[in-house]
């Protein structure tokens, strides 16, 4: 997770949403890619941290198949990055910063858990909730100082 911070941070650094992820190898933690927002800059709403990490780790590994591996984002993934997530065929997902979170920062976020959309959706990735949910949500604050406005 520290590497995701890590990421999210160069995000807010670029003047992006303070969003990161990173992708590794089941077991092993070995990096595979890292991923932040590029919304703004690449003018695409679908260029979330996870969807940039995914594209990262799919080119770096040659294929769409990512079993084997495991995201680590510091938000909940909203419903568009956990159907990519599921869609990679990834392992698990483990995220800091809860959908609420996000949305006392101002991001207008879709109020629907990854929880409930893997369970209905009868998803096999775990879910692994609330890994260094306060240094992840801190991000936030972090996010809004440096960019002096909020979403």
């Amino acid at each position: 997770m520290h590497l995701a911070i890590a990421s999210a941070r160069a995000s807010i650094a670029a003047g992006q949403s303070p969003f990161g992820s990173v992708i590794v190898r089941s077991g092993s933690g070995q990096v595979i890619a890292t991923g932040h927002n590029h919304v703004w800059a690449w003018t695409d709403p679908t260029a979330h941290a996870e969807v940039v990490c995914i594209r990262h780790a799919a080119r770096m590994l040659g294929t769409i198949d990512l079993r084997g591996c495991e995201l680590y984002s510091t938000c909940e993934p909203c419903p568009m990055c956990a159907s990519a997530i599921h869609w990679a065929n990834l392992d698990a997902v483990y995220f800091g910063a809860r959908i609420a979170d996000a949305e006392a920062a101002g991001f207008r976020e879709l109020s629907l858990p990854i929880e409930t959309i893997y369970r209905e959706g009868k998803s096999s990735v775990r879910v692994h909730a609330d890994v260094m949910r306060n240094e992840c949500a801190a991000l936030f604050a972090e996010w809004k100082q440096a960019s002096g406005r909020a979403y």
